[in-house]
């Protein structure tokens, strides 16, 4: 079983040790751990923008939001210290590398010469100047579900299984549960698209209506409250346009929020669901041959000229390492970072060997933490998963892996990559930190609504809801999920790393887990008020990762 994890149970005295290593400047700590948060009044007024734009970085005594305390951190321990330079792989959608608030901290491969199509540091992979794209020029893509559909349904479709050899068994019920939720999230997203397109279509013949009974297109909130509804329909379309201006403001804007669902939804339906497109056929590798390991180019930023397809690996890159203190957008979490950005995964699920590879490829070339924002519920081949993560454990690299987005207990369902399964529940290796999503509500509602969590399979939980960071082409937006919440947490491992290089992969774990605030009251679980359960339920810890905590626990060890 997972070791028994203790909360934080810092003494009240001020810690002063820390020994110089490896040729750095480690902080000299004389601090105070963060504690009794339970007892710390909720904040009572809305966040400013300010506050909302770098929530995930504020300190929760201060500032009442319950944050990772990565400010403070900065101001009282880590200061004008200089620290170890750490690679962190983002394993994701692609990297913008170009964009201002990362160009900076982009990994550079020194020993390969950019553009001269030659393998010079002979690691396998051509020109990777910034990392690596297993993609290459795909964007969209399958659910795994719909490929193991599109590969074993001439093998199994029609068949119960009393006619399935025992050998083939396994095969056999991952293919009958993978129809079954096909079938269900095919018939959501075609429900969805239609619902979409009938409140569009009203909303188009209610506007005409009341335009055509005001004599203008263009009329106001108040015009329409005072325009005499004679008929049936007129009523209909009075009632229906004035509940659409006070919640979206304006018919354009609710007009541009169902084009965009209509989209969303379409695409999932033309690529997610699609049982008739080969996408990988352009790639030219055989994706169940883990043999066939050398494909994809170094354009890690992806084939789009706009760096749409970039968005979330940019976003994810942010969040770890936005140069700090530069005068323009975002401070990441960490200082002395390269981003090493290695694309492998598609709008739609991943497969399982571009993971096991990046995963290694990032290993290989330097990196010591490794950022997976993204998972699935089916895995044709998660031996090979398996393995590149017990490889990095080996290597001394830390992995933080995002919990996911369905609101479900991973306890009773698991999902891919993770170190355990629900029923073989003995860590795979020592190295693997899952993390939930945290709202900026402290109190009740602390837990977003969103995050999956699990008493087991969930180690901490961290920022999560409206982050702010940055998005391709120089732009910044906000983006929530557990995608978020994982790199704050390998932001955190990051800076360990830097000024503590001593501690192995296993030991930053264990000091991200043990120095975590504590929660002891009860939340709202999946955004269902009537779902109320102990926080210290959800997850091995039941804390949220605190950065200013986990350095004074770093100079402890």
């Amino acid at each position: 079983m997972r070791k028994s994890l203790l909360k934080s149970t810092f003494a009240a005295a001020s810690i002063a040790m820390i020994a110089a290593s490896c040729g750095t400047s480690t902080p000299v700590i004389t601090s105070t751990p963060i504690g009794n948060i339970d007892q710390q009044p909720l904040k009572t007024t809305s966040l400013s923008d300010d506050q909302l734009k770098k929530w995930n970085s504020l300190d929760l005594v201060a500032d009442t939001i319950p944050g990772m305390s990565v400010d403070k951190a900065y101001a009282e321990i880590i200061k004008d210290q200089q620290g170890k330079t750490v690679i962190v792989g983002v394993v994701d959608s692609g990297v913008d590398i170009e964009h201002e608030d990362l160009k900076n901290v982009i990994w550079i491969n020194e020993d390969e010469i950019p553009g001269n199509g030659i393998d010079d540091d002979k690691n396998g992979y051509i020109d990777d100047i910034h990392g690596w794209n297993f993609l290459g020029d795909i964007v969209e893509e399958n659910m795994e579900m719909t490929r193991i559909i599109k590969r074993l349904n001439a093998k199994y479709e029609g068949k119960t299984a009393a006619q399935i050899s025992t050998a083939d068994k396994a095969e056999f019920d991952m293919y009958t549960r993978a129809v079954a939720e096909f079938d269900k999230e095919y018939k959501e997203a075609q429900d969805n698209k239609n619902y979409y397109q009938t409140l569009l279509q009203t909303i188009d013949d209610s506007h005409a209506a009341v335009s055509e009974k005001l004599g203008k297109e263009n009329y106001t909130n108040e015009e329409l409250a005072a325009m005499e509804a004679d008929t049936p329909e007129l009523q209909q379309a009075k009632g229906f346009l004035t509940n659409i201006l006070a919640n979206l403001g304006s018919i354009e804007e609710a007009k541009k929020q169902l084009n965009s669902g209509i989209e969303y939804f379409d695409g999932r339906l033309t690529s997610h669901f699609n049982t008739k497109v080969d996408f990988r056929e352009k790639l030219g590798d055989d994706p169940y041959d883990y043999t066939d390991n050398k494909y994809g180019n170094g354009d890690v930023d992806g084939p789009d000229p706009k760096k749409e397809d970039a968005k979330h690996g940019t976003h994810v890159a942010g969040i770890i390492a936005a140069e700090r203190n530069n005068g323009i957008g975002i401070n990441g979490v960490a200082q002395n970072v390269k981003i090493m950005a290695v694309r492998a995964v598609p709008d739609g699920d991943e497969y399982d060997k571009d993971i096991a590879l990046a995963i290694r490829y990032a290993v290989d070339n330097g990196a010591k933490v490794i950022n997976t924002s993204f998972g699935k519920y089916f895995s044709p081949n998660p031996e090979w998963v398996i393995d590149a993560i017990k490889y990095a454990a080996e290597k001394d690299v830390l992995i933080v892996n995002a919990a996911g987005n369905d609101a479900k207990d991973l306890d009773t369902n698991r999902v891919f990559p993770n170190d355990q399964d629900p029923i073989e529940t003995l860590e795979i290796a020592d190295n693997f930190i899952t993390v939930g999503a945290l709202h900026y509500k402290y109190g009740s509602d602390v837990v977003a609504g969103f995050s999956n969590y699990g008493k087991t399979n969930v180690d901490v939980f961290a920022p999560g809801t409206k982050i702010w960071a940055t998005t391709p082409l120089n732009n910044y937006e906000f983006l929530q999920g557990t995608s978020m919440a994982a790199p704050a947490v390998a932001g955190v491992a990051a800076v360990i790393r830097s000024y503590f290089p001593k501690l192995s992969a296993a030991e930053v774990k264990e000091v991200i887990l043990k120095s975590g605030l504590p929660i002891s009251a009860s939340v709202v679980v999946g955004g269902d008020a009537d779902d109320v359960r102990a926080f210290n339920s959800l997850s091995t810890t039941g804390t949220i990762v605190n950065l200013y905590n986990a350095l004074i626990y770093a100079s402890k060890m």
